[in-house]
């Protein structure tokens, strides 16, 4: 107990004292440690583009990790996803429409945990969850981290809390054609569980280097098959949405393109046509804040368009 109530502690004071990003364009807004019931509470980042002006109205793009899509001199790695100069340069050459961007922080130690899609997870068997709940990385540390797996609730924090405020507190479009999802790695997989289980809130989700295996490790791991069999129940009307994925070769990223190759044959079967459905294979990309900026402007043209 005493180690995770240190852990806590740590945690809250690095999310207080974290550095506003610097955008290259536009402006950052932070809600401090945005309380909820569903999640521990956690920084909002809202991107505004140039001239945002409460007179017009504008789409939102909610997006995982947030820590990590605006400013290198502020992530733990240097890199960043670029999301703002993505943006400006779509807008400048008239490929999408306006829009802001919610930048949802990521719980750290809670990460695996809220981003790991539940019904997949829940369809298993009591052995197999045991195996999940008890796997590591490949540098030994718990995948975890002791926490349960509680996406339900991640996307309820989104939906019923996050949503609300924000159309409550900036000029959106609040309807489904104007909402949009994305995110990577497990921000990947959470975008595509939030599409399948809100169909009615998000119109599109962009989900780059989907971490379809789940964990680290391939020999006897069953999420595969459940993603898939989720995917084939649960997968949204292609009339009214839009869903990109994408895939590199190269580090955590080699895991990924035979498993893509199967949500791909889902996908054809379920009548998704390239007007609603794009899959990218990016040869040489690996799994990395570099690789996905590099390809940003490919999903956030089909979402926006």
């Amino acid at each position: 107990m005493k180690y995770w109530i240190t852990l806590l502690y740590i945690i809250v004071s690095y999310t207080a004292d974290a550095q506003l990003p610097v955008p290259a364009s536009g402006k950052i807004v932070r809600h401090e440690n945005f309380s909820s019931v569903f999640v521990t509470s956690r920084h909002i980042d809202v991107w505004l583009p140039e001239g945002y002006d409460n007179k017009k109205k504008y789409a939102v793009l909610y997006m995982h990790d947030g820590q990590m899509l605006y400013d290198a001199n502020t992530t733990w790695n240097k890199q960043e996803w670029g999301v703002d100069e993505t943006l400006t340069l779509l807008k400048q050459n008239k490929k999408m429409r306006e829009c802001i961007v919610v930048g949802v922080w990521n719980g750290g130690p809670t990460r695996h945990a809220d981003y790991f899609p539940q019904k997949p997870f829940e369809s298993l068997g009591a052995n197999q969850k045991e195996l999940l709940y008890t796997a590591v990385r490949n540098s030994g540390q718990s995948v975890f981290q002791g926490f349960e797996i509680n996406s339900d609730n991640y996307l309820r924090f989104l939906v019923k809390e996050l949503k609300p405020f924000i159309d409550k507190t900036y000029s959106t479009y609040s309807d489904r054609a104007n909402t949009f999802i994305a995110g990577s790695s497990m921000g990947g997989l959470i975008s595509m569980y939030a599409l399948c289980e809100y169909p009615e809130i998000f119109g599109g989700a962009a989900c780059l280097s989907t971490h379809w295996p789940g964990i680290f490790n391939m020999e006897n791991n069953p999420l595969p098959d459940a993603f898939i069999s989720y995917l084939k129940a649960f997968l949204p009307s292609e009339k009214n949405h839009k869903i990109y994925f994408d895939t590199g070769d190269q580090t955590l990223d080699a895991l990924y393109p035979p498993i893509q190759k199967r949500v791909d044959d889902v996908m054809k079967a379920r009548g998704y046509t390239k007007k609603h459905w794009i899959t990218k294979y990016d040869p040489g990309a690996d799994h990395s804040e570099n690789s996905w900026k590099k390809r940003l402007d490919i999903p956030l043209a089909f979402l926006l368009k």
